[in-house]
C-alpha cells in the first residue's frame, strides 16, 4: 500500500492539489493505482480543494488525528520550523503520509513541493 500525504496552505485549489500529487508520483516513479489512499490532518479536512482532488483522483481522503500525526513526524525526513510552529510536526504531508500507511511504513523520499502544496509518498511495512 502506498499513501499519498498531502499538507497545503488554506484555500488551495484541487487543481493545485492534484498537480502535487501528481508531481511526486512522477517523482518517484510511482503509478496513481499503486496509491491506495490520500491523507491530510484532520485539521485540513475541511479544504475543499483537497476533498474534491481526492475524489477527481479516485482516492478515500483520510484525515489524520494530531496524536497520531505528531507520533508519525519523528520518522519524517524534511524539517521546517515553520511548520513546526504551526502544526507540531516537521513536515505535514510526510507525517499524514507515514500515519495513514502505518506504523512500519517508510517515505519513497522527502516531501514534493509545488506552490502552496506538498506532497509525500509512504510505503506500508518494509517492501521496497
Amino acid at each position: 500500500m502506498i499513501v499519498a500525504g498531502v499538507g497545503s496552505r488554506r484555500g488551495v485549489t484541487a487543481q493545485e492539489v492534484r498537480a502535487a500529487v501528481e508531481g511526486a508520483l512522477q517523482r518517484y516513479e510511482v503509478k496513481l493505482g499503486e496509491v491506495s489512499l490520500m491523507a491530510t490532518p484532520a485539521l485540513k479536512g475541511s479544504e475543499p480543494g483537497i476533498m474534491r482532488a481526492a475524489l477527481d483522483l479516485g482516492l478515500l481522503l483520510v484525515m489524520v488525528p494530531q496524536a497520531q500525526l505528531e507520533a508519525a513526524g519523528a520518522r519524517a525526513v524534511t524539517h521546517s520550523e515553520r511548520v513546526v510552529a504551526l502544526m507540531g510536526v516537521p513536515s505535514v504531508a510526510e507525517a499524514a503520509a507515514l500515519a495513514a500507511a502505518g506504523r512500519r511504513s517508510t517515505l519513497l523520499g522527502p516531501r514534493f513541493v509545488l506552490g502552496p502544496v506538498t506532497c509525500a509518498l509512504a510505503r506500508e511495512g518494509n517492501r521496497p
